[in-house]
């Protein structure tokens, strides 16, 4: 179980060191690229690697993207009211697993917690937002701002995207096909606004602006 008696500021920096201190010793899950992630209405994972896409499903069987979990971000059921609610890994992902129990005996835990499901709660809004584009080139553009601001990396070529996305997942979270990806992503990069370095990661150069 976790200690109750550690002191903990709200600072981004702060919640990742208190959850390295809380990694020691526990067991780490780890699931591949494409793979369901298991949901229990008392579980709550966190993301310690990778991404991860939340969703849920449409009565007509069409899916929606709700949002999308990264390094030191929590999800699981407990923080949803969709009948529909599922995860799966983007890339490969290391989670760990905390219990409703766990987390009503460490009031620095629930704090770090409600302030990264802050940051969720912003991120969907974003995500509904980008849905009201109509063209989806403008789409794709807020998607890169998004990723930027949320996961982004600075290199000598400019703010790297830290996760490795395929274009049909790209093509998933602005609701497109992955063919239209593909053209719209060779055609940022032809406008200079997009690199694709040699990992396949996406890079915005910090001469070009994809406007936010």
């Amino acid at each position: 179980m976790l200690q109750t008696q550690d002191r903990f500021s709200p600072s981004l920096t702060d919640w990742r060191e208190f959850l390295e201190s809380i990694y020691r010793g526990r067991k780490l899950y780890t699931y591949g690229s494409g793979r369901s992630i298991p949901l229990q209405p008392q579980d709550i994972w966190i993301v310690c690697r990778g991404l991860v896409q939340l969703s849920t499903l449409y009565p007509s069987g069409d899916e929606a993207i709700v949002g999308i979990a990264y390094a030191s971000l929590p999800f699981g059921l407990p923080f949803t009211q969709l009948s529909t609610f599922e995860a799966t890994a983007l890339s490969e992902v290391v989670l760990m697993r905390l219990h409703l129990a766990e987390i009503e005996q460490s009031p620095s835990l629930a704090q770090g917690l409600f302030q990264q499901m802050s940051y969720r709660l912003r991120q969907t809004e974003a995500l509904l937002a980008m849905g009201g584009y109509r063209r989806i080139e403008d789409r794709l553009r807020q998607l890169l701002v998004m990723l930027k601001q949320e996961m982004g990396q600075p290199t000598p070529e400019g703010t790297r995207i830290g996760v490795r996305l395929t274009h049909q997942q790209v093509a998933s979270l602005i609701g497109t096909t992955r063919v239209t990806v593909t053209r719209l992503l060779n055609q940022f990069r032809d406008e200079g606004v997009l690199i694709i370095d040699g990992t396949r990661h996406f890079v915005i150069p910090y001469s070009e602006v994809v406007s936010e």
